[in-house]
This record gives structure tokens, C-alpha cells and sequence, in this order.
């Protein structure tokens, strides 16, 4: 273990000052919320009072000096309150002693082992349902003595009495209980000055006081019994499958408990963070110590923990001193214990088993669909045990975390043409088998179907129910087209390969669509030359198995350094991010359209790094034929300076290709528009100004258009735009000129691709359509130019 050099190094610069100005008040404020919650937990688990206040100190001193966490207070737990009561009914107070002490051993060595991170897999709708149901369990038994009854052994047994206890009231009992328990509630509703004293202390003074003076017959605590009879731990008696079972039991519940309350400790202050390993340990030692002293088992406390954080506590300095605190008072005022009425201290029993059921617990789980747990793990604990509950709790939490990770979607669609579409998606086990056979058997016989597999995991079951139906759907004359979108597992087991034992890692977020300045940035400059090299061994290993150049990118010439840092250019650096991540994808594809291409569509559109035909189309190779120019435009047919260059496209798109559809897309803020609307091309760019002459009939039709406000020519006004539309630049609304000319543009090439005779016949036999899109770049939105009027109408 180590030391809280950070702490340490405050206390050494700053003296005392930080421990006299923020420890010392805090230690106080603790110490009285301490006092009482050690006595009741200690009545409540059936030990001496003396217990109590022995594991208050030792909680106190040595979990402070020696924990990983400088705010958090170990002390009596009442989560462990059941569990010792139970052990102290079956191997007496002695044995539960030596019992706890074997729990420390065993947390010591969990800590050197360095495992404390393990209790965090442990669900919290598991601990927080484990608590509720503990705090029913002492609400309950704790209410009999309120009442002037006794506890009965059970919860169960607790509730069929409890009707008689009510009608067989014992005055003087009741008044001490219900002052309490009324002082405990509305003592938060009084202002912040009288609240300095903390809720549970208030409430026993005032009981005490009310008793004393009104001379109650009500029974006292006596302290000094327990102090007398004191005794050594003993070894315990009985089978010893059941003693180890104890120790688990005892060193796993306030182990968890310990480091659940350190993490939920460190929110609540900003100081060093937990070392859990070390808390660990430290609660291992703890528990020796108090176990050899005769204390109740020591655990990590929300309630003592928050206390101190929200006092001002800075350091464990205040942990420390809190438990020195009930060392002096338990030596020189405990005297003061025998004050107190037994029913107060039930009836602060009652409050604090109440409060153990959080409804705000049941919020944060609903989100998660974890109640089933909570609510389980509670009444277990309730009805049977708590290591009965416990387990309940911890099954249902795995069984529900199986599901959720073998949950499988399918879906089965028909389609045009008698095509049968099927997705299925997720982790396809045994469970799924059910659920794909049913929706499988459905398609009907002799259908073509495209099977969709877009898997994480597939073991034997899954794979021998969709090839069966696969053969049987085959032998009936359908035909089923497999596509693994994730990984093959279907294609490894069909081949006869070793399939892997456990899911693949899941893929790296796919960022292609990022710009390149975008994507680098947030990334260390070690973190890219570890990407490098990383492509690099692999390119090698590569080209050393095939024979070709170990790096495709880059073979025949040599890498300058580029604006990213590693040391290559970005448009290089991206080919090699091609052929690591989406190469092996797409080559399949790739490989039947090597020998032909078969577009549906004429892609028109501008030069402008900002469009991305496939990005905003959604579509793959060979979708689109594409040309792209400075300002998307069409030369008229004859038009001079003369320009093949298009014509070339349209004719080769329109014969060779036969595509069904050429679409013009504009976009706004348009550069070459932007030149037309000033008048001159940019001084020093003569062919940009020869080839902004194609666009004078543009600038012509917005020009006649202009006296109606639309920005279009008369066949296209009433630009209506988009509804509700209000950024500027987007075709719903007006964005100046500019974008009035950039959608006007649009429509004129349309009406310059009807300059062409192939292109104009093609229209008028219903053979070939021309579209108009306008792409809003502020607002990332596709829209439809229709025609006429100009309206747009988002995708």
C-alpha cells in the first residue's frame, strides 16, 4: 500500500491551517451523525452495544489512515446488519467475531491481489435492491420495539404480528418511538442555522429529554453490561461448509459495499480519485482489527461519506478524527448512553430501513430496464435470506444481460418483382433459433430471396437452422443470395473453417465521411505514427505474400511530408486508410463490375470540394455517371467557345450507357455564380472567364425573373420554397441573389440539355428523365427543383 502523498504534501506546505479550517468541523459533524447510527445498527444486528461503537472507531482510524479514498467513513453498516444478526443467532457473538476477522483476511488479500475492479461487475440494481431489502427487513423488525413488542424471526412473521402489536399499544414505547421518528422528518424542514446538529443525534436528545422529564416507563440503553463482558473472539462451531460460506459472505458484501460507496464518494468532491485497491485492503485490515476487538464487521457508509464530503472535509484527516471522537466519548461521556430510550433508538431504526428503499434508484434503473432486478434481489432478501436474495438478483441480472447481448432483429419484407428481402442482425444464437425459423418458414416456396446478414456471432445452432431452411427453400426452386455485411460467419462455418470462440471486436467508428483536417483532429501525433507503422507492417506482410508493391499508395514514388504531421500526404494517407478498412469490403463488388459499368444516372454537377455526388446521393460505384465542371453547367449545342467535353459525356452517357435519368445538381454560395453575378471573371483567369460565358443564359433568366422577387424566368416563377424554412441560403427562403441565381442556373442547364437532338427525342418518348436538385450546403439538405414552377421541396 501506499501513502496519500497528495494529502500529505497539503497538510507539510499548508501546516494544521487545512485540517483546523475544514477536517476539524467536518470530523465533528460526522462524529455526531456516527454516534447513534453505531448503536442502533448494533441493536439491530443482535451484537452488544459496545460493538458498535468499537468497529465507529476502528472504521474511523484505521480504514482513514490506511483507505484509498480521503473523504469516504467506514463504520457498522446497516447492509450487513441481517447477516450478522443471523450469524450471531447461529455461532453466537464470540464466533461472529473471529468470523468477521477471517472476512478482513480474506479482503486483504483480494486487495494485494489488485481485484478490487472486479466488484464493480456486480449490477447496482443488485446492491441498491440488496439494501431496500435489508432496510424493509430492519424497518420491520425494528417496529415491534417501537410499538413496546419484540422482533420476530422473519419478515413474514414480523407482518402477521404486526396487526396485534398495534392493537395491544404500549403508551410510554409509542410517544418515545413517534417523537423520533417525527423530529427525523421534519428536522430537514427547519432553517440551515438550526440544522447544525445532525437530524439522528436531535431526534434521541429530544426523546431522551421528553422520557426523562415526563417520567416514561421505557426501556434504557445500558452500555455498561456490554463493556463488562467483554471477550475474546472464539473459534466457531458448526459445519464448516457453512463458516466459509459466512466469511464469503461477510468479505464480499462489505467489500462491494466499501467500493460502490468510494466511487459514489468521488462525486461528490473534487480531490484525488479512489485507489480501490488500496480501499480494498484497507477494509481487509479493518476488519481484522475490529474483529479481534469485538466490533461489528466494517464496510464503506454512504450516509457517514456524504456527510463528511458536504461538511467541507479535505482530506482523511477528518475520517481519522471522527473515529478518535467516539473513542473519547464512548471512554469518558458513555455514561450519556443509558439516557436513551430503546424505542428511540428503533424508531431511528425504522427511519433509516425506510430511507434504504431509494425510489430514486428505481428511476435511474426504469432507463435500463433493471427493475425486474431490484425488485427481485428485494424480495428475496424480504421473504427469504439475503445470500438467497442476493443470488435471485444476481441470476435474473445475467439472464437479462445474456438476452440483451443475444437479442436478435429479423425482418422480412417482400419486394417488387416477387423478390423477398430478409435482414437479420445481431448476435445469432440458440436463443434466436426460434424467432428466425418462424420468420423464415414464412417466405413463400420457390421465391428469390437476399438474405442479409449483418451478424456479430453465430454459433453451430443458428448456422444449421438458416443453411437447413437454406437447402430445403433451394431444393423448392427459390434461390437465396447471402450477403455478410459484418463478418462471414455463415461463409467460415459452410466451408468448413474454424469459426472463432467469441464475437470480434467491434469495427472503429466509420468516419469516411469526415474531411481530413476533421478526422486527424484530436489525434496524437504518436497515436498517427502508430497508425503508420501499423499499416506499413501490414502492407509489407502483404506484398511479401503476393508479390506486389508493399504499398499500393505510394509504389513507384516517394512520400513527401504532408500538412497532417505524420509525415504523408493526406490524399496518400487516405488511400491507405482505403485499402486497410474499405478495399476488402467493397472488392467483391468491385471485381463483377471490373469488365463493364452500368449507371441509372447522368450526375451534372460543380467542381466544388464541398459536394460529394455519392455523399449526399447515398450512392455506391457504379451508380452514377459523373461530370463535374465549374458552376454544373451544360454548353447549348453550338454554343461558342466550343466545349466537347460535356457534349462527350452526354452522348457517351445517353448511346453507350443507356442511364435513364441526367440530373443537374447546383448547390449554394456557387463560385462561378457568384463571378456571373459580379459581371468579370476573377483579373488573371481568362479561360475561367471563356468558360463563364456557358452561363450567360443562367444570368439571362434570373435577370427576368428579378422583377418578380423569384430569381427565376417566367416559366419558373413561384418559387414557394420549403415550409418553415428559415435559414438563409436554403431554398425555402430567400438567400439573396446569389442563391436565387445558383437555383436558377439549375433549370437553365436542364433546358440546355434539350439543345441535344438525342437528348430532346429521348424526353419526348418518355425514355429518358431530367431532374434538377439543389443542395443547401449551411443546412446539409437535398432539394427537388420542379419545373416549372421553381419550387423546392427537401428529400
Amino acid at each position: 500500500m501506499g501513502t496519500d502523498t497528495k494529502s500529505n504534501e497539503t497538510i507539510a506546505r499548508g501546516g494544521f491551517s487545512s485540517v483546523l479550517r475544514y477536517d476539524l468541523p467536518a470530523s465533528l459533524v460526522v462524529f455526531l451523525v456516527a454516534v447513534p447510527l453505531s448503536l442502533g445498527i448494533a441493536v439491530a444486528s443482535g451484537a452488544p452495544l459496545a460493538a458498535g461503537l468499537i468497529a465507529g472507531v476502528v472504521g474511523g482510524v484505521v480504514a482513514g489512515l490506511l483507505g484509498g479514498s480521503v473523504v469516504q467513513v467506514s463504520g457498522p453498516a446497516a447492509g450487513l446488519s441481517l447477516v450478522v444478526a443471523e450469524l450471531v443467532s447461529t455461532y453466537g457473538w464470540r464466533a461472529t467475531c473471529m468470523i468477521t476477522l477471517f472476512a478482513g483476511a480474506l479482503q486483504l488479500l483480494l486487495g494485494v491481489f489488485r481485484v478490487a475492479r472486479a466488484a464493480l461487475a456486480v449490477s447496482p440494481a443488485v446492491v441498491h435492491g440488496m439494501l431496500a431489502g435489508v432496510g424493509a427487513v430492519i424497518a420491520l423488525s425494528q417496529l415491534h420495539v417501537v410499538l413496546g413488542g419484540s422482533p420476530q424471526r422473519s419478515a413474514i412473521e414480523n407482518i402477521a404480528e404486526l396487526p396485534r402489536q398495534i392493537l395491544d399499544i404500549h403508551d410510554h414505547a409509542v410517544y418515545a418511538g413517534l417523537i423520533t421518528i417525527a423530529v427525523l422528518v421534519g428536522w430537514g424542514r427547519l432553517p440551515q442555522r438550526l440544522r447544525l446538529v445532525p437530524a439522528p443525534l436531535a431526534a434521541l436528545v429530544v426523546a431522551s429529554a421528553a422520557a426523562a422529564v415526563s417520567g416514561w416507563d421505557v426501556t434504557r440503553v445500558d452500555l455498561s453490561k456490554s463493556l463488562d463482558t467483554w471477550v475474546m473472539p472464539a473459534w466457531p462451531r458448526g459445519d464448516w461448509h457453512g463458516i466459509v460460506a459466512a466469511v464469503l459472505l461477510v468479505a464480499l458484501l462489505a467489500g462491494v459495499e466499501s467500493l460502490l460507496c468510494s466511487v459514489a464518494t468521488d462525486k461528490l468532491h473534487d480531490g484525488p480519485r479512489t485507489d480501490l485497491d488500496r480501499e480494498l485492503t484497507a477494509q481487509g485490515v479493518a476488519n481484522m482489527v475490529t474483529g479481534a476487538l469485538g466490533g461489528l464487521p466494517v464496510a464503506g457508509v454512504i450516509v457517514r461519506s456524504s456527510t463528511n464530503a458536504r461538511a467541507g472535509a479535505r482530506s482523511r484527516w477528518s475520517t481519522v478524527m471522527h473515529g478518535v471522537w467516539i473513542l473519547v466519548f464512548a471512554l469518558c461521556l458513555g455514561w450519556t448512553i443509558t439516557l436513551i430510550p430503546m424505542e428511540a433508538l428503533a424508531a431511528l431504526l425504522v427511519f433509516i430501513g425506510v430511507q434504504m428503499v431509494n425510489m430514486g434508484h428505481l428511476r435511474n434503473l426504469r432507463g435500463h430496464g433493471e427493475i425486474p432486478v431490484y425488485v427481485t434481489t428485494m424480495l428475496g432478501v424480504v421473504l427469504v435470506g439475503l445470500a438467497e436474495g442476493v443470488l435471485l438478483g444476481l441470476g435474473l441480472a445475467a439472464l437479462l444481460a445474456l438476452r440483451r447481448l443475444t437479442r436478435v432483429t429479423v425482418r422480412v419484407t417482400p419486394e417488387p418483382g416477387g423478390h423477398w428481402h430478409v435482414s437479420i442482425a445481431g448476435s445469432l444464437t440458440f436463443l434466436g433459433v426460434p424467432l428466425i425459423t418462424s420468420e423464415l418458414r414464412a417466405i413463400p416456396a420457390g421465391v428469390p430471396v437476399d438474405l442479409d446478414l449483418n451478424l456479430d456471432f453465430m454459433d453451430n445452432a443458428a448456422f444449421e437452422a438458416v443453411h437447413a431452411w437454406r437447402t430445403d427453400h433451394e431444393r423448392g426452386g427459390g434461390s437465396v443470395d447471402i450477403d455478410e455485411i459484418h463478418d462471414e460467419w455463415y461463409a467460415m462455418a459452410v466451408s468448413g473453417a474454424r469459426v472463432l470462440p467469441a464475437k470480434p471486436p467491434p469495427p472503429a467508428p466509420d468516419r469516411w465521411w469526415l474531411p481530413w483536417a476533421h478526422r486527424r483532429r484530436g489525434r496524437s501525433s504518436a497515436a498517427a505514427d502508430l497508425a503508420v507503422a501499423s499499416a506499413r507492417a501490414a502492407d509489407a506482410v502483404a506484398g511479401g505474400a503476393g508479390g506486389a508493391a508493399a504499398d499500393p499508395a505510394v509504389a513507384g514514388g516517394a512520400v513527401t511530408a504532408g500538412g497532417d504531421g505524420s509525415g504523408q500526404p493526406d490524399l496518400l494517407a487516405g488511400a491507405r486508410e482505403f485499402h486497410r478498412r474499405t478495399a476488402p469490403l467493397i472488392r467483391p463488388f468491385m471485381m463483377g463490375m471490373a469488365r463493364k459499368q452500368e449507371p441509372s444516372h447522368l450526375f451534372i454537377t460543380c467542381a466544388d470540394s464541398r459536394i460529394v455526388p455519392n455523399l449526399i446521393t447515398a450512392s455506391g460505384p457504379g451508380d452514377l455517371f459523373t461530370v463535374r465542371n465549374l458552376g454544373n453547367l451544360v454548353p447549348r449545342r453550338g454554343a461558342a467557345p466550343p466545349d466537347d467535353s460535356v457534349a462527350a459525356a452526354i452522348e457517351y452517357a445517353t448511346e453507350a450507357l443507356g442511364v435513364r435519368t441526367i440530373t443537374v445538381c447546383g448547390h449554394s454560395g456557387c463560385g462561378a455564380m457568384a463571378a456571373l453575378l459580379g459581371g468579370d471573371a476573377p483579373e488573371g483567369m481568362p479561360a475561367l472567364g471563356r468558360w463563364l460565358r456557358h452561363g450567360r443564359h443562367s444570368l439571362a433568366r434570373f435577370v427576368a425573373g428579378s422583377g418578380r422577387g423569384d430569381g427565376a424566368s417566367p416559366e419558373a416563377s413561384g418559387d414557394g420554397g420549403v415550409p418553415g424554412s428559415g435559414s438563409a441560403g436554403s431554398p425555402g427562403c430567400d438567400g439573396g441573389p446569389l442563391d436565387r441565381l445558383c437555383r436558377a442556373n439549375v433549370l437553365q442547364q436542364l433546358d440546355n440539355l434539350r439543345s441535344y437532338p438525342a437528348v430532346d427525342r429521348l424526353v419526348r418518348e418518355d425514355r429518358l428523365e431530367l431532374v434538377g436538385l439543389y443542395f443547401d450546403i449551411g443546412t446539409a439538405q437535398v432539394h427537388v427543383l420542379e419545373r416549372p414552377p421553381l419550387a423546392a421541396s427537401p428529400l
